[in-house]
Order: C-alpha cells, then structure tokens, then sequence
C-alpha cells in the first residue's frame, strides 16, 4: 500500500451515502414530523439538471428547501430527482449527491458540509502543520479549511490531538 488515506473523500463518500439513505427513506414514507431539509447545490457541477431559468439566476449554488412541497422524489445511485415549486411553478431537478454542498435538518439542528476540491495550496499547508506537530516545535497549532464560496473557514484546534 502507497500513499496516504485519503480521510477526507472517504468521510465524504460515507455522508453522500447516508444522505442517499435520508433521501432513500424520505422516498418512501415521506418527510415525518417537523423535518424538512435545505439542501445547497454547485450550480455549476456538469451533471445538474435544473431550469435555465434558474442556473441564469443562481449561478454559482443554490439552496432547495424539501418541506411543504416537493413531488415525484426519485432516488437513485448517484443522484436523486425531485419536482419543487417555484412561486406555484414546478420545475424538475436531477442532482448528483457530488453536486450537494450542504444538507441540513434544522428541525433536529442537524448538518454536513462537504469539502469538494483541496488544492495543492491547501495539501502544502497541511503538510507543514502536520510537520510542526510531528517535530513538536509548534505549541498551537489551527488548521482552516476554507467553504468553496470562498467564506470564513471552521478553525480545527490540534493541541487536542498532540501527544505529551
């Protein structure tokens, strides 16, 4: 075995498959309670179906709301589809669990967010900081991650993780 694992596409894998599992279920029995999901979508990812109407619109993502009002949910290996309403207009989308950005569930505070592309910036820079722990000449030490709009990062703390 070379390299290294690659924790990061393989967490990814595992949350796409659990929200094809959500999804899967939702399909089935509907939205139960006070669920209901906001789900942000790359506009731009290639295999994205939605109105030209609203690509012009949103551009770079877009957020969907599955609560109230959404039809013929179709869930399938790599994607799913579903009929929403935009001001009493259905359109249909098809969108490849790789296009989701976000999926949350505010009716039990729940939420991913998934990373989609590490440059060889972001590699450099987490080498380093893997570096300084591993030589021990750091004493706190964040690594960031910036969001793929380009927002603020989550400040992951690594003191936690050093052996004493």
């Amino acid at each position: 075995m070379s390299g290294l694992l690659d924790y990061g596409s393989i967490m990814n894998t595992a949350m796409r498959f659990f929200v094809r599992n959500v999804l899967e279920k939702v399909a089935q029995e509907g939205l139960p309670g006070d669920h209901h999901f906001y789900i942000t979508i790359d506009a731009s990812h290639s295999n994205l179906e939605m109105a030209s109407w609203l690509r012009e619109k949103y551009p770079k993502d877009i957020t969907i709301v599955m609560q109230h009002w959404f039809d013929n949910l179709n869930v399938k290996e790599n994607g799913f589809s579903v009929t929403l309403n935009f001001g009493n207009v259905p359109e249909t989308f098809y969108i490849p669990y790789e296009a989701i950005l976000t999926f949350v569930d505010p009716s039990v505070q729940f939420g991913v967010k998934f990373e989609h592309t590490i440059t060889k910036k972001d590699k450099n820079e987490v080498t380093e900081v893997l570096q300084s722990i591993k030589k021990g000449s750091e004493k706190n030490v964040s690594l960031a991650t910036a969001d793929t709009n380009g927002n603020d990062a989550e400040i992951v703390q690594l003191d936690t993780f050093r052996k004493n």
